[in-house]
């Protein structure tokens, strides 16, 4: 049996073959464990269904990745780069993220000053070597490594695509630190510094985070056959999710136009716009020709990712966006999300007003709840939360506004 998995901000949606037929449902998403949801709906289907976990294939999209790189609670990285060349990250690109904007400020870089690194070695647009791999620097680079207790490594070198043997000297060098490495020549082996560097140090900076949820995913005894859904489409094992997130980092909205072409193809069209709306975002996509766009020039969170993706957009508008009055007086939606936990004020532990809440008010559920019934929503909690933005409203534009008008 083939299980899909889709963990979003509010439910984690699964689907699976039973009797002949599709069978769906929803738990609500556990935003402090993503995996706690998922084995819980796992049990579900084997309950439901009387087959083990070891006689599944679960294909599994993942938010973990994105979100960590979002929030910034990625781990403790190092940099290690050609000697001269430890600022690229800083430096970037000329383009400026927003051209008028005198004051603009870039993302910090994922990896502080003190952990970039430089290593005495060169390798120029040839190929050629000019200057061999120091092993006396490369043994003091072990050693200091030693010291910062970094949870992972990146090695970025100038064209290792070219000459990746000093590379894989310094990644046999660091073994012994025992953490997880993520070396260019092998992720990335492509011309382009900046983006390059961006990337390796983008893997790094989520292979610990992604190994232990992956790990405790598929459990100790490894029992559970998992795949994860990568930012290009298609599906790769665990294990080399874990060892190179940057190519989950699209992994769920991949999932969606993956799936919403395969639809619009079998109702006979090639041409579609895939709109895929969640607790927390909205994903669109053009598909043209019966063909999914990918791009190698993504940025995320700010950061150039050089990786194959799809070419989705991304806006803050989702079911649990939440409504707010801004300082000019003008009612604003998002990007803000209240997500699985406290949720929106019909889910009984919050008073915010969200687009659910909104959809409440205004009877589009025919108090029939979530989850075909499952989930009751609390309507006199979602009337009080609307009635607050109602009141906000009225404030700032002197005229009464009804919970009606602001739902």
């Amino acid at each position: 049996m083939r299980i899909g998995v889709d963990t979003g901000g509010t439910f984690t949606d699964f689907v699976f073959e039973g009797d002949g037929r599709l069978n769906l449902f929803k738990v609500p998403s556990t935003p402090s464990d993503p995996s706690l949801a998922i084995q819980q709906g796992l049990a579900r289907v084997c309950a439901e269904t009387g087959v083990r976990l070891d006689q599944v294939e679960v294909v599994h999209g993942t938010t973990v990745g994105t979100n960590a790189l979002l929030q910034r609670r990625g781990a403790r990285i190092a940099l290690v780069t050609t000697r001269g060349f430890e600022d690229v990250l800083v430096i970037g690109r000329q383009a400026r993220p927003e051209l008028y904007n005198l004051n603009a400020v870039k993302p910090p870089p994922l990896v502080s000053d003190e952990l970039r690194l430089g290593i005495g070695e060169r390798v120029v647009a040839s190929g050629e070597v000019i200057e061999p791999l120091d092993d006396d620097d490369l043994r003091k680079l072990v050693q200091k490594l030693q010291h910062l207790r970094v949870e992972a490594v990146a090695i970025s070198l100038l064209f290792s695509f070219l000459h990746p043997e000093h590379e894989e000297r310094i990644a046999s060098a660091l073994a012994e630190l025992g953490v997880p490495l993520s070396i260019s020549s092998r992720i990335l082996p492509e011309y382009r510094e900046y983006e390059r560097t961006s990337t390796v140090v983008i893997n790094a900076y989520l292979q610990p985070l992604m190994g232990q949820y992956l790990n405790r995913l598929a459990g100790a005894e490894r029992k559970l056959n998992l795949r994860v859904m990568q930012s290009s489409g298609g599906s790769i094992s665990a294990d080399v999710a874990a060892a190179e997130p940057v190519r989950t980092i699209l992994s769920g909205p991949s999932g969606g136009v993956v799936g919403a072409l395969r639809a619009a193809q079998s109702a006979g069209f090639q041409n579609v716009i895939t709109f895929d709306m969640g607790g927390t975002s909205t994903d669109v996509a053009l598909c043209d020709s019966g063909a999914i766009r990918t791009t190698n020039e993504a940025t995320v969170a700010g950061l150039p990712v050089a990786v194959s993706v799809m070419d989705i957009h991304t806006v803050g508008a989702g079911g649990g966006s939440i409504a707010r009055v801004d300082e000019g007086g003008s009612l604003r939606v998002g990007p803000e999300s209240a997500g699985a936990d406290p949720g929106p004020a019909c889910y009984g532990r919050s008073l915010l007003p969200t687009v659910t809440d909104a959809h409440v008010v205004l009877g589009h559920f025919g108090g029939a709840g979530l989850l075909g019934g499952e989930f009751e929503l609390d309507e006199k909690r979602a009337h009080q939360a609307m009635a607050k933005l109602a009141a906000d409203l009225g404030r700032v534009s002197g005229k009464r506004c009804s919970v009606t008008a602001a739902a």
